[in-house]
């Protein structure tokens, strides 16, 4: 339907006073641009993967996986794109060995390593002002000192001054990290790390311990999709004399998600050591990814114990993960026709 002449009016006033593109209809924005996080199912979960022009939030307990799944997506984008540069703030240092084993090319990383939150907050907003960068990762949050606390004593309470400062942050980093409403320009991703904490004195339910994450509630708001990682088990191996413990399932939950459905789960198979069945440290087990979204999304089916899809049959699941592993011809088909079944369900 056509726009009457008092809403062409109308925006064409806001335009002459903000500047032209201030204003537009929806219908001519660009779509929300997506940066993959280097796992299918991740992607998946997240509606095609993390929303750019936009702040993450990545937390979980330690060690449960946070800075691997962060590390795994800026690789995964590096190979997409080889001009793709990330700003890190390391406030807890940076182990460049380890991101390389997990397939990141360090030359394209630009590490500023400081824990004072001031600091850390000011470059993220300048990266993000400059358009220089294809990422910002801060790694992370409760390691950030704020100045009202590094400045006073032990002994004097500084309680909720960093939640003060990350809030303030969040409100000046939208204007940075906007981009035009009428012109593709080049995307950012914006990844935070955070950390569960105990909360106490709060509640829940039989068993579980209530838990919090630090910054304060106003951030819970700003981001545009959060992410909780935990550890739901390990992988061991049988070798001669005992086992080894060679990688951990990592579970993923998008606690909020503004581009996609909520309270989705996903699973990755990660090795940090090599395994005998031939995955190398640092690599995900992407053929087990594709094999389960394959069979929910109905493009391989089951006779018997036959496992079909398209021109291929296999006998049994292990042959065909297999099989899956070894091809990534067969890899590249099977997601391709997993993303174009997801975009066909959507619409």
């Amino acid at each position: 339907m056509p726009l009457s002449d008092e809403t062409r009016a109308l925006m064409a006033r806001i335009n002459r006073k903000y500047g032209a593109g201030s204003v537009v209809l929806a219908s001519r924005m660009p779509a929300v641009p997506r940066f993959t996080s280097g796992s299918l199912s991740l992607d998946v979960m997240l509606g095609g993967g993390w929303p750019g022009n936009q702040w993450n939030e990545i937390l979980g307990a330690e060690s449960s996986g946070k800075t691997t799944v962060v590390h795994k997506t800026i690789a995964a984008n590096q190979q997409q794109d080889r001009d793709f540069t990330t700003f890190w703030v390391a406030a807890e240092g940076y182990d460049h060995e380890w991101a390389a084993k997990l397939g990141v090319d360090v030359d394209r990383v630009i590490v500023f390593e400081t824990n004072a939150m001031e600091d850390a907050y000011t470059e993220m907003i300048r990266a993000a002002e400059s358009r220089a960068v294809d990422a910002i990762v801060l790694d992370s949050y409760p390691a950030l000192v704020a100045d009202d606390e590094s400045e006073k004593d032990m002994d004097q309470a500084t309680m909720a001054s960093g939640a003060r400062v990350t809030g303030k942050f969040f409100r000046k980093v939208g204007q940075a990290t906007r981009r035009s409403l009428v012109e593709q320009e080049r995307p950012l991703l914006a990844l935070i790390v955070n950390q569960f904490r105990d909360q106490i004195g709060g509640w829940a339910p039989a068993g579980a311990t209530p838990k919090t994450s630090p910054g304060g509630k106003a951030k819970n708001y700003a981001y545009y999709t959060r992410v909780e990682v935990s550890r739901t088990e390990w992988i061991d191996e049988k070798r001669t004399g005992g086992s080894v413990r060679v990688g951990q399932v990592i579970k993923l939950k998008t606690l909020k998600s503004k581009s996609a459905a909520p309270q989705q789960v996903a699973s990755l198979r990660f090795y940090f050591a090599n395994s005998s069945a031939g995955f190398l440290a640092g690599e995900y087990d992407l053929a087990s990814q594709l094999v389960t979204q394959g069979i929910l999304l109905g493009l391989i089916s089951l006779d018997g114990s036959w496992y079909k899809y398209r021109e291929y049959q296999w006998h049994g699941d292990k042959k065909m993960t297999a099989a899956m592993r070894e091809d990534v011809d067969l890899q590249e088909q099977l997601s391709a026709d997993v993303l174009d079944a997801i975009r066909l369900g959507e619409d």
